[in-house]
């Protein structure tokens, strides 16, 4: 999620703004600057690069059954939380991001906040649960089918969701109960400001990071195992275990392209945090886009390592799944 920054308001007010707004309805009163319609179109662009990439992984699992793995399951639900941040937030934080929501907290603006909070929220979460099934699939392959199986994924992946729910109810409620008592409550200032950074951000993140390092001691282990076997049995499981290693490499990437975009926000906020100093305006927004922008960047990590996604992707853009049933293709 985004970090709700208290950002430097004497800083915003220099800032020129996109629209002009009226200063009492926040009504627009002139035309944007050809700076900002171009930042516009940009973002723009990179919304429906969002949804178009999303959109084809979401298709490629629920269409071709080959595809409907576990792994892939989890896959899934992460697409439809970045899909979300391209319908939803992309185009809404286009329109108010440098407006109004700089100069004044509406409901628009706080609705906007509680979809970040849900969709980040939901992104990390599911990237901790396709951690998990990393770990069994590369630590315990002879139990990994009986341990997570679809039942079992459907459960991560409603737990996922709802949990994503409740932070961000949470914190929408420790917000407006923070503005009646005018920064006098203690408990919503903690947690709005310290309990849901800590359990939406920085705890899964260091989960994880301990799953994935325990997940490349193992591979490392399978690694000179298999180099040290000429059984041509064990050879046949060998090559299960390289593919289960690739996709776990995959994934981990996934997870580092999410903390190359989400960690300078998190950061940010806990350094003003800690210092009690105000963020600019600027620096924030600046880096609430590049946060929401790594929602762009998993279509293109699975088109770079996985066949299946490309060639599912030249199946649907080529309109075959639409002259007969391509379901049961086999995807190289």
């Amino acid at each position: 999620m985004a970090p709700q920054v208290p950002v430097n308001r004497t800083a915003a007010d220099n800032i020129p703004p996109c629209y002009e707004l009226d200063k009492v309805s926040y009504v627009l009163i002139n035309t944007p600057s050809t700076i900002c319609v171009l930042l516009y179109i940009c973002l723009g662009s990179l919304s429906v690069v969002i949804v178009c990439g999303n959109l084809f992984i979401i298709i490629s699992i629920i269409y071709f059954k080959q595809l409907h793995t576990p792994t892939n399951s989890l896959i899934l639900s992460l697409a439809v939380a970045d899909l979300l941040v391209g319908v939803l937030l992309f185009p809404f934080s286009t329109r108010f991001t440098v407006s109004s929501c700089l100069y004044r907290e509406n409901s628009f603006c706080k609705a906007r906040s509680s979809f970040d909070v849900t969709l980040s929220t939901a992104s990390i979460l599911n990237l901790c649960c396709i951690s998990i099934d990393r770990y069994y699939a590369v630590c315990h392959p002879l139990t990994y089918r009986t341990k997570m199986n679809f039942h079992v994924v459907v459960i991560m992946i409603l737990v996922s969701w709802t949990v994503s729910v409740l932070v961000a109810v949470g914190f929408l409620v420790a917000r407006l109960h923070y503005e009646k008592c005018e920064g006098a409550c203690l408990r919503d200032v903690l947690l709005a400001n310290i309990l849901v950074p800590i359990f939406s951000f920085y705890l899964p993140v260091i989960i994880m990071l301990c799953i994935y390092l325990k997940i490349f001691l193992v591979a490392q282990r399978q690694a000179r195992s298999i180099r040290n076997i000429t059984c041509q049995s064990t050879k046949s499981g060998a090559t299960v275990s390289r593919m289960e290693r690739k996709a776990t490499k995959t994934l981990a990437t996934v997870l580092g392209g999410f903390l190359m975009c989400w960690t300078p926000i998190f950061l940010c906020f806990s350094f003003q945090l800690l210092n009690n100093v105000s963020i600019p305006a600027a620096v924030y927004e600046t880096l609430n886009w590049f946060a929401l922008s790594n929602s762009m960047l998993n279509p293109f990590i699975y088109a770079f390592f996985y066949s299946w996604f490309r060639a599912a992707f030249k199946i649907i853009v080529s309109g075959k799944i639409f002259q007969g049933d391509f379901a049961n293709t086999k995807l190289s």
